[in-house]
């Protein structure tokens, strides 16, 4: 079993930064990539980001040049670094990964709530 431990969200005022972690632990796993959804009231769940291990990235439009994600594969732990926050950017964010143990499976976080305003 997989559990993923997210940490960092809070409120913030626009242009400000925030980074959000994400801790995978458990024993026996390989995690294929890691990355965050966002889902603000009223919308859908939408990618925010997402890393390979090898390091490849993809960004949402709407948050590129402004996120930057990472990941420590011995630490099992990715970082989403937030900075030029705007408003749009409110809602919470879950943490994913997609983990080979004996089968391959997605495992989320429970969400951090990261708000925008001034």
């Amino acid at each position: 079993q997989v559990q993923l431990a997210e940490s960092g969200g809070g409120l913030v005022q626009p242009g400000g930064s925030l980074t959000l972690s994400c801790a995978a632990s458990g024993s026996g796993f390989i995690i294929n990539v890691m990355g965050w959804y966002r889902q603000a009231p009223g919308n859908q769940r939408e990618l925010v980001a997402q890393i390979t291990k090898s390091d490849s990235t993809y960004y949402a439009i709407s948050v590129k040049g402004r996120f930057t994600i990472s990941r420590d594969n011995v630490k099992n732990t990715a970082y989403l670094q937030m900075n030029s926050l705007k408003s749009e950017d409110t809602a919470v964010y879950y943490c994913y990964a997609d983990v080979l143990t004996t089968q391959r499976r997605d495992y989320w976080g429970q969400g951090t709530q990261v708000t925008v305003s001034s």
